[in-house]
């Protein structure tokens, strides 16, 4: 499955109505808060979407943000382990708003962090670079993240589906292996033409 993100084109309209008409399966909203992360991201005012959408809070107070961008009914909405002490309580409160939830995790933070919470989870997001801003390089050690997720996965038989995010092109795609969701950034919203683009991803 691809889903593109909006960062790149977070302020250009038409751009973005041109990204829901593709062929994706969905669209990944970013917000920063600034503190978590150093950029300060927010999309509280895009256009009506037809695509489905999930969300990726990058921010301390998860629940606030939850509260925010539960109004654009994301399949789900992931949040950071390393943001919050209350992992759980996040968790809990995230589905409690009748949505799915996500943990992402941080290229320097080890796989061993999440092993509380796999069973909890609908989707691990596995960021392939640091997060807080796009058109990064992809860190070439995640792969190894996104095998031990799978092994984990088929050994316990916990239900979640893996996300990579950042780096990703038409080359670092073959070396996600294992990896249920592909998010894409400025590789499709930078180019000229998003069709073709996007179908370099898929093919």
């Amino acid at each position: 499955m691809i889903s593109v993100t909006l960062l790149s084109i977070k302020d250009d309209i038409e751009k973005i109505k041109e990204l829901d008409n593709q062929n994706v399966d969905y669209l990944h909203i970013d917000v920063m808060d600034g503190k978590f992360v150093n950029n300060k991201v927010d999309l509280l005012s895009l256009p009506p979407l037809k695509n489905k959408v999930e969300v990726h809070l990058m921010v301390n107070n998860v629940k606030e943000y939850v509260d925010m961008y539960k109004k654009y009914q994301p399949e789900w909405i992931t949040f950071h382990i390393e943001a919050t002490d209350d992992v759980i309580g996040n968790i809990n409160y995230t589905k409690e708003q009748n949505m799915k939830v996500g943990l992402a995790i941080s290229p320097d933070t080890p796989i061993q962090k999440l092993l509380p919470y796999l069973d909890k989870v609908d989707v691990v997001l596995v960021m392939s670079v640091v997060p807080g801003k796009g058109g990064q390089a992809f860190i070439e050690t995640s792969p190894n993240k996104i095998q031990e997720l799978v092994r984990l996965r088929e050994e316990y038989g916990y239900n979640y589906l893996i996300e990579v995010d950042g780096g990703i092109n038409d080359k670092t795609k073959d070396k996600c292996v294992g990896a249920d969701i592909l998010a894409v950034g400025s590789y499709v919203t930078l180019s000229d033409n998003y069709a073709e683009t996007i179908g370099k991803i898929l093919g």
